[in-house]
């Protein structure tokens, strides 16, 4: 892309589509076992980790860069949702399930793909559930 798609709203303005359509590759890390996991976020949205942390069974944190660097191979800001460099436990926003397709980082900050979210979801094995609290 010309434009940075850095942040989701730089993504949607580049795509010429609306923030929630941006699938946002958040890596998080469990407080007591310290794995990685990530979560395929709606732009629109933000993680409600408490609601996160029930569904893993662990309280989750927000990792150095350098871990998620380490876990995907990738820079923050251009980390696609799959082809990282260990597998990831991944959970899937479903507000992304109501757009006909989804704008997600392809590597770095000036890259994106678009995709149909059910094929997305079923290609990273992605556990369905809501980010957002009530």
């Amino acid at each position: 892309m010309p434009e940075s798609t850095r942040t989701a709203e730089e993504a949607a303005s580049a795509c010429g589509c609306s923030v929630g359509e941006i699938v946002k590759s958040l890596v998080f890390r469990t407080r007591e076992t310290g794995r990685p996991v990530l979560l395929l976020v709606s732009g629109a949205n933000r993680v409600d980790e408490a609601a996160i942390a029930a569904h893993i069974g662990e309280p989750i944190e927000r990792p150095n860069a350098a871990f998620v660097r380490e876990v995907t191979g990738y820079a923050i800001g251009g980390i696609p949702p799959f082809a990282h460099a260990r597998p990831l436990e991944t959970w899937f926003d479903r507000d992304l399930l109501a757009y006909e397709q989804v704008w997600a980082a392809a590597g770095t900050p000036f890259a994106v793909f678009w995709v149909e979210p059910k094929a997305l979801c079923r290609a990273v094995g992605g556990q369905v559930v809501a980010m957002r609290g009530s």
